[in-house]
C-alpha cells in the first residue's frame, strides 16, 4: 500500500505550519515544512476512503536575516488528522480525489524580554484545510503527475490580532490562503523519486492590516521499497517570493527589504513499515539552513490506513 497511499499526505494535508517568522510572514506557513517527504507526490491511492494522522515534534531556535541564531525558542507539537476520498471517477483522464484536514497544535514560544509572547504553552486549532480537487495522471514507464488546490479557511482558534488567553503566539493564521499544489513521481523497481511543490497566496489579515508574502515550498523524496520496509532520504526547501505588505508589515520593517524574506532548507532519513493495512512512516529532518525563521531538527511520524 505504501507506494500510493503515502501520497495522501502530499497534497491533501498541506496544513498547519510550525514555521514562525523572525521578520517575514506574519506568523505560520500554510505548508508544513517537509510535509511531502516519503510520499509518491504524483499518484493517488486506489478508490476508497483513507485516514491519515501526522505528528510533528519540534524544538526550534530563531534565525535572523544573516542566518545567525537568536535567543528566541519555539517548542511545538503539531497533529494533523486528514480524511481523503479517492472517488474512482475520472476527470480529464485523471484520478479524482477530495480531502479535508483539521490540524491542531501545542505551541510554547519564548522571546526573552517580551512577556506578551513568552507565555505558558497552549493547545489550539489551526486553520481548516479543504481540498476540493486532486487530479493524478498515470503515464508510461512509471511516471505519475498530479495537481490540486488547498483552501485554508480563516477559522483558527487564536491568531495574530486575536491572541490566546494568557498571551503567547496564535494557534493559526488570522487570514485565508489559497495553495495550488503539484507533484511528479517516477517509480521503478521499488524506487520512488518524487518532487512536490506548493505556491501559497495569502489574503490580508484585517485585524492587523498585514498581508504575508507569497511562498514556494518544495519537498523531495528518494526511497527504495524492500519487502514491507521502505528506506530513503527526504528534504525540504521553502522560499518567500514576495514582500509582506500593509501597515502591520511596515511596523515590522518588512516591505522593500530582501532581508525580511524567509529561506529554509532541511534534509533527513525516512523509514516506513507496513502492518497489514496500516502503514507507519518515520522521518527525522535536520535543519541545514534558515533565514528570518525558526528552524532546527524535526521528528515526524505518519500513520496511514484505509477506512
Amino acid at each position: 500500500m505504501h507506494r500510493f497511499t503515502s501520497n495522501l499526505v502530499a497534497i491533501a494535508m498541506a496544513a498547519a505550519a510550525m514555521a514562525s517568522r523572525a521578520a517575514a510572514t506574519e506568523l505560520w506557513d500554510p505548508h508544513l515544512r517537509g510535509l511531502d517527504e516519503g510520499t509518491v507526490a504524483g499518484a493517488l491511492p486506489p478508490p476508497g476512503l483513507y485516514g491519515i494522522l501526522e505528528t510533528n515534534v519540534v524544538g526550534f531556535k530563531q534565525y535572523d536575516s544573516n542566518g545567525h541564531r537568536t535567543p528566541c525558542r519555539l517548542d511545538a507539537i503539531v497533529e494533523v488528522p486528514v480524511l481523503l476520498w479517492q472517488t474512482g471517477w475520472k476527470v480529464f483522464g485523471a484520478d479524482y480525489a477530495v480531502a479535508i484536514a483539521q490540524p491542531f497544535d501545542y505551541t510554547n514560544m519564548k522571546v526573552p524580554g517580551t512577556a506578551a509572547l513568552s507565555a505558558n504553552g497552549h493547545w489550539g486549532t489551526y486553520n481548516t484545510v479543504l481540498v476540493p480537487g486532486i487530479l493524478s495522471w498515470t503515464f508510461e514507464d512509471g511516471l505519475h503527475v498530479s495537481t490540486g488546490l488547498s483552501v485554508y479557511l480563516d477559522d483558527a482558534s487564536s491568531s495574530p490580532g486575536d491572541p490566546p488567553e494568557g498571551g503567547g503566539v496564535g494557534a493559526g493564521n488570522g487570514f485565508a490562503s489559497l495553495q495550488p499544489d503539484f507533484g511528479v513521481s517516477w517509480l521503478y523497481d521499488g524506487w520512488n523519486f518524487s518532487l512536490s511543490g506548493h505556491t501559497t497566496m495569502n489574503f490580508r489579515n484585517a485585524k492587523t492590516d498585514y498581508t504575508s508574502g507569497q511562498e514556494l515550498a518544495l519537498d523531495y523524496t528518494v526511497t527504495k521499497q524492500l519487502g514491507l520496509w521502505t528506506l530513503g532520504l527526504g528534504g525540504f526547501q521553502e522560499e518567500q517570493l514576495t514582500h509582506d505588505s500593509g501597515a502591520g508589515a511596515v511596523a515590522r520593517g518588512c516591505p522593500h527589504q530582501d532581508g525580511c524574506r524567509v529561506s529554509l532548507f532541511g534534509l533527513g532519513p525516512i523509514a516506513a513499515y507496513q502492518f497489514g493495512g496500516l502503514e507507519i512512516i518515520g522521518m527525522y529532518d535536520f535543519g541545514i539552513a534558515a533565514k528570518n525563521d525558526v528552524a532546527g531538527d524535526v521528528l515526524k511520524v505518519r500513520l496511514i490506513a484505509p477506512l
